[in-house]
């Protein structure tokens, strides 16, 4: 199987979903679009490939897909894009499908779409070079593992005897899960059912009982940046990593380029020309481009929208504030 050793490959984007857990922010910006800190989530998603080893980025999209066009029209990137519209949700497998005739045949990577991530994809491509088996799934220890995928993974032969989706905490198999990475060899579309599936349940499972899955365990960092609690968790990873190309780090926060902060600011990211008046405290938030937050305001684990006003006195927590508002 020549496929097995190419250096380049495909890479699908999984940005399907409405990113409904973080409205009303995603009602005008698709979630793919939205920012960390200076650049969109789904820029930070594709920084963990290596330029030299995309041959075609091909994100599998429903929603937003005319504001993501005009977004990657605007990037110089060393290889092609194609974006790919679901018209109706087809599930982890479906998606992936519906993209099989813009991948050139040869081993392909899938990524979800909202993951920040250490993962290093040229270790994860030598393992499954060498290991063999049609799939690997990159792994992440988890306390709980009850929200996710559940491997059942052996180390000494790098692969995993049984997969399990979402299962009750006292019926894992394991505290590792689904990392939300693939490498896939082009034979997995013959696993696949016709229409709407899981991967994870309809293909991943039974391909477990043959030996063909292998699994990756990384340590690092692993977010999955899809609520408002992980989209600052997120933030503030991309932050201790350095993860921008813009603005500056002071202690243990990014401020945007021409940010004016005159209140107190902890662990959060200030975009671009946003005002913090004089006796205001911001913590453990995000807050997008041109916002102004007034004298003695006090925010915590928010969420603001660009160019939203958040008045003098304002005392928030733990909420969502659309764009272009006035609270």
């Amino acid at each position: 199987m020549g496929s097995h050793f190419r250096i380049v490959m495909d890479v699908i984007v999984l940005a399907g979903g409405f990113g409904s857990r973080l409205m009303p922010w995603t009602k005008e910006i698709p979630k793919p679009l939205l920012p960390i800190l200076d650049k969109t989530m789904i820029e930070h998603v594709v920084e963990i490939l290596p330029k030299n080893m995309i041959e075609r980025l091909v994100i599998a999209a429903g929603y937003g897909i005319e504001k993501m066009r005009r977004h990657f029209s605007t990037m110089d990137l060393p290889y092609d894009v194609e974006i790919v519209e679901e018209f109706d949700p087809l599930g982890t497998g479906g998606a992936i499908a519906n993209c099989k005739n813009y991948l050139s045949g040869g081993t392909f990577c899938v990524i979800n779409g909202d993951l920040i991530t250490s993962l290093r994809l040229e270790k994860m491509l030598d393992f499954h070079n060498s290991n063999g088996g049609i799939a690997t799934i990159s792994l992440w220890e988890v306390e709980d593992p009850s929200r996710f995928g559940v491997a059942d993974y052996n180390s000494d032969s790098g692969k995993i005897l049984r997969f399990q989706e979402k299962p009750p905490i006292e019926e894992a198999f394991s505290n590792l899960i689904n990392a939300g990475t693939y490498i896939l060899e082009p034979e997995i579309f013959k696993l696949m059912p016709k229409g709407a599936h899981s991967i994870e349940r309809d293909v991943y499972e039974p391909l477990a009982s043959t030996g063909g899955l292998n699994g990756f365990p990384f340590s690092g960092w692993f977010v999955d940046a899809g609520t408002p609690t992980s989209f600052i968790e997120a933030s503030q990873v991309c932050i201790s990593e350095g993860s921008f190309s813009s603005g500056s780090k002071m202690k243990n926060s990014w401020f945007g380029e021409n940010s004016n902060i005159q209140g107190n600011v902890e662990f959060s990211a200030i975009g671009k020309g946003v005002m913090i008046d004089k006796g205001a405290s911001v913590k453990n938030s995000v807050i997008l481009q041109d916002a102004i937050i007034e004298a003695g305001c006090n925010i915590e684990g928010c969420l603001i929208g660009m160019n939203t006003i958040i008045t003098k006195g304002t005392v928030i927590s733990n909420e969502i504030i659309d764009h272009f508002s006035k609270i």
